[in-house]
């Protein structure tokens, strides 16, 4: 296979339309010119990360049964490309300065779904089959690129006239380039447009604020000191919307607002204070922990606008170390969890009794007796296997009495003491103090995990281990 940085395509029925410093090329393209789009674009400037499901299947049985209707049936692909040449015959070469905002920015399920099919022809009946399985954009990049011989041969085989034209379709497409690409000041105000389209032309699909936030850079800092502190729960995290995480983004977004509320004033872009996030939304409103934390990381003072200037860099000392906690924050909640129904228990109280935990340990049947434990529970972060699991209504208080040992001390957040030594320590004696409040709250965890008073119990029992009084 021959290397190239560029993408070679020609459209057919093209029309152009300017506004501005903005050129959009439409018009149909046949599926053959998709194969070098997938080999020099990329993804990553959409907002999600694409995987296969019924969208993808749809797709792909369309492209089986009638091929000719698919440039009807779907609004196709939106390219965007910085450096581009126009040449005879409605060809362009596309290729990009940033692949941050450049490349596919919308139509990802098409590429993926138009992608799998031409694989899946070039293939042979054994790799194809496995094709068929669950696969994010990653996975497919890594096939296409293992096979991409056998794509070149396939291509080869139908032009020689040995096998059917399978790609004999067309895929509506629009391409986004700068009006002029010698103007470099025209270029850096077509670059400068490109996030902003991106995510109107996603919100057909309620665009995630954290799909936003995750191209402004603003999990950059914490996704390094996660790194640093538990890569295998780093692993897992979704910072990337259907990148394959395990882990949801926004529950570590939720965590660090324990640590972030010991910030000073910060104020947004338009002169207001950011509040921080109340204890128990970070518990039952993680949407808000999301956005607040998307207003507060747009603050100049808190990140700063880099040589790209769609992302943006950390800038504020106090929600760096802030970040530093955060990213432990992951393995002590498991601890709490681990730990939780034992200690629980040895108040006298029966932890398997509640109704909202037998739920969650047991699979359901016509009887209690004939009742079977669940396998493979497993802590919600670390995924390690623990014996019991819990609601996360009862869990969330624990975690954010953690305050009690956080202090801001001259501009730096940090640990008043070591945090696993001191639930080594002293977890058994808070359990014991805090468990009242689930039969206060009736042993449900919406209405432990939402409850203010939940909050006030566990940062008062912290508190008072922490001043050595348990």
């Amino acid at each position: 296979m021959k290397k190239t940085n560029s993408a070679l395509i020609k459209l057919d029925f093209v029309t152009e339309q300017t506004v501005g410093e903005i050129t959009k090329i439409i018009g149909l393209m046949k599926a053959k010119f998709l194969i070098p789009v997938i080999d020099v674009m990329g993804l990553d400037a959409n907002p999600r990360s694409s995987r296969t499901g019924q969208v993808t299947d749809a797709i792909i049985d369309s492209l089986d049964n009638e091929p000719l209707l698919f440039p009807f049936k779907t609004k196709g692909i939106l390219l965007a490309s910085s450096c581009f040449e126009r040449l005879e015959r409605n060809r362009f070469r596309l290729s990009t300065e940033d692949q941050n905002i450049e490349g596919i920015l919308d139509g990802g399920h098409n590429t993926l779904a138009v992608g799998i099919y031409i694989l899946s022809h070039a293939l042979d009946y054994t790799k194809r089959k496995a094709l068929k399985s669950s696969v994010t954009w990653d996975d497919f990049k890594k096939a296409w690129a293992e096979n991409r011989d056998s794509i070149d041969t396939y291509l080869e085989d139908i032009r020689n006239s040995k096998i059917p034209n399978t790609i004999d379709f067309y895929i509506p497409i629009e391409l986004l380039v700068p009006k002029n690409v010698e103007d470099r000041a025209c270029v850096d105000s077509f670059k400068n447009d490109l996030l902003e389209i991106c995510a109107a032309r996603n919100n057909n699909v309620q665009l995630q604020t954290s799909a936003k936030a995750n191209q402004r850079g603003y999990f950059d800092e914490l996704k390094n000191l996660l790194q640093k502190y538990n890569p295998s729960v780093c692993r897992q995290v979704e910072w990337k919307t259907n990148d394959g995480g395990k882990i949801k983004v926004q529950d570590i977004i939720a965590l660090a607002w324990i640590p972030l509320s010991f910030m000073t004033n910060v104020k947004d872009t338009s002169g207001r204070s950011i509040e921080p996030v109340s204890p128990n939304k970070i518990y039952s409103y993680k949407v808000s922990c999301m956005a607040q934390f998307e207003k507060l990381m747009s603050s100049t003072q808190v990140t700063l606008e880099t040589t790209n200037d769609n992302r943006r860099e950390l800038s504020n000392t106090e929600v760096a170390t802030a970040f530093a906690i955060t990213a432990q924050l992951p393995e002590l909640y498991d601890y709490i969890y681990e730990k939780f129904p034992d200690y629980y228990n040895a108040t006298g109280r029966r932890y398997g009794a509640i109704t909202a935990v037998k739920k969650m340990n047991f699979s359901s049947s016509d009887s209690d007796d004939k009742k079977k434990k669940k396998k493979n529970i497993v802590a919600p972060f670390s995924k390690r296997g623990v014996s019991t699991a819990s609601p996360e209504g009862f869990i969330v208080p624990l975690v954010c009495g953690l305050r009690a040992i956080i202090k801001n001390e001259n501009g730096r957040i940090t640990w008043i003491t070591d945090p696993k030594k001191f639930l080594e320590s002293n977890l058994e004696k808070i359990v014991s103090d805090y468990s009242g409040i689930l039969s206060v709250c009736e042993y449900d965890p919406q209405k432990v995990g939402k409850a203010t008073q939940s909050y006030n119990a566990a940062l008062a029992a912290f508190k008072m281990a922490q001043a050595g009084i348990l």
